[in-house]
C-alpha cells in the first residue's frame, strides 16, 4: 500500500464566526482507497501549516509506505527545520501524524488506542474550560461558569483570562475577586484551575498565586509569558499550588526545559506538537520525571479524538480532559464530535480514530486555502 494523495483544507466551523471559526485538516489517501484524517493547530485557521504540507511535505510523501510513518515524519522535520522547529512546522507534522495513525488503524482493523498498547480507561471525565473572563464582570464570570457546569456536568472547571498579552498585571484585584466568586459558586471541594494566559509579571503571579492557594485552587496555568522559561520555573518553585505550562511548547526538548525549570504539570497540545507520536513521547517524558501530563486541547473533532485515544493509555491520568468553549462547533460536519455524557468522554472502538463525518457537509464548508 502506498500514499497516493495528500489533501489539505480549512473548514468553516459552527456558524463560521467568533471563537475558532476555522479549523485545518489533512486527508492522507492510499492507492487502495483507505484514508486517514488529521488536524493542525487552529492558530490563524492553521493556514500556514497547511501551506507547508501542500508545498514542502506532500510531494515527498507520495508513493511512500504509510507504515514507514516515523521515518517519514522525522525526515520531513529535518527537511523543513530551517522554517523553525516550533509552530508552523510542528503543527503540520502533527496533522500528518494523526492522519497516519488514523490510516494505520483502518489498515489493521484496530482502534488507535489498541495500537498504542491498550486503554486503562475508555471513559474519561472532562473539565469545563471557560474562556474570555478578562473582559467579564465578576457577575458575568459567575453566570458563564454556572451555565457550563449545568450543561456539561464536569469533574472540574478552569477559568481562563484570554487577556491582552502585550500588558501585564492589568487588574490583579479584579482577577482575585473573580477567583473568589467562582469558589463561592462551586463550593469549597470543587476542583478549579486558573489560567492566566501569560498575564502576569513574576510579582503579579506570586500575588495571585498565593490567593489561589488560600482559595484551594488546584492549578495555576501559564502565569507568566510562556517563552520566559526561567520565570515560569521560578513561579512554579516558589508557589505551593501546582503551576502548569506547555500549550505553547512545540518540541519534546522544549518540554524537558520546562520540567527542568521546575514546572510540575505539563500541557502540550496534540495538534501543535508531534500529534499522537509526540504526545506519547511527552507521556514517557512526564512519567520519567514524575510530573503530571494534562494536555491542552481545544478542538472538538479530530484533535479531540486523537487526544482521548492517547489519554486512555496513560496509567496515572492526573486530571480530567479539557472541554473548551463552543465545543458544539464540530457539528454538523462531524457526526460524533464526542460530546460528553454525564461529564465523561468515551473513546471509540472502531478502527482508527473512530471519526464519522458528513461528506456532503464537509465539501460545502471547505474554504479556499488562500483564506
Amino acid at each position: 500500500m502506498k500514499i497516493s494523495k495528500i489533501d489539505v483544507f480549512q473548514l468553516a466551523m459552527g456558524d463560521g464566526t467568533g471563537w475558532m471559526p476555522k479549523s485545518a485538516f489533512v486527508r492522507v489517501e492510499t492507492d487502495e482507497g483507505l484514508f486517514g484524517l488529521g488536524e493542525a493547530s487552529p492558530m490563524q485557521g492553521g493556514y500556514s501549516s497547511l501551506v507547508v504540507i501542500a508545498r514542502d511535505m506532500a510531494p515527498f510523501l507520495i508513493d511512500k509506505d504509510p507504515l514507514d510513518h516515523a521515518v517519514l515524519l522525522d525526515t520531513l522535520l529535518h527537511k523543513c527545520i530551517k522554517l523553525g522547529p516550533d509552530g508552523i512546522v510542528t503543527g503540520a507534522l502533527a496533522a500528518l501524524d494523526i492522519a497516519l495513525w488514523d490510516l494505520k488503524g483502518k489498515m489493521l482493523g484496530q482502534p488507535v488506542y489498541k495500537l498504542l498498547g491498550g486503554a486503562w480507561n475508555k471513559t474519561l471525565p472532562c473539565y469545563s474550560s471557560v474562556g474570555g473572563n478578562a473582559d467579564r464582570t465578576v457577575n458575568d464570570v459567575v453566570r458563564a461558569v454556572a451555565a457550563r457546569v449545568e450543561k456539561e456536568q464536569p469533574a472540574a472547571v478552569k477559568i481562563r483570562w484570554d487577556g491582552d498579552r502585550t500588558r501585564q498585571d492589568v487588574d490583579i484585584k479584579g482577577d482575585i475577586e473573580k477567583a473568589k466568586a467562582v469558589r463561592r459558586l462551586l463550593g469549597e471541594d470543587f476542583v478549579i484551575g486558573f489560567d492566566a494566559n501569560n498575564g502576569y509579571s513574576i510579582g503579579g503571579a506570586m500575588r495571585v498565586g498565593r490567593v489561589l492557594e488560600d482559595l484551594g485552587y488546584t492549578w495555576f496555568e501559564e502565569p507568566v509569558q510562556h517563552y520566559n522559561v526561567a520565570a515560569m520555573g521560578e513561579v512554579a518553585q516558589r508557589l505551593d499550588i501546582t503551576v502548569s505550562a506547555g500549550e505553547q511548547t512545540y518540541t519534546v526538548q522544549g518540554l524537558k526545559d520546562l520540567i527542568e525549570a521546575g514546572v510540575r504539570m505539563v500541557q502540550p497540545d496534540i495538534v501543535k506538537m508531534g500529534g499522537i507520536t509526540g504526545m506519547m513521547q511527552c507521556a514517557a517524558l512526564a512519567r520519567a520525571h514524575g510530573v503530571e501530563l494534562v494536555p491542552h486541547q481545544t478542538q472538538p473533532t479530530v484533535g479531540h479524538l486523537a487526544n482521548i485515544h492517547v489519554l486512555s493509555t496513560i496509567m496515572h491520568l492526573a486530571k480530567p480532559v479539557e472541554l473548551a468553549d463552543k465545543w458544539e462547533r464540530g457539528e454538523p460536519i462531524f457526526v460524533n464530535p464526542s460530546q460528553p455524557i454525564d461529564g465523561c468522554f468515551t473513546v471509540p472502538d472502531t478502527p482508527g480514530l473512530g471519526i464519522q463525518f458528513d461528506e456532503r457537509e464537509m465539501q460545502a464548508r471547505r474554504l479556499p486555502i488562500a483564506g
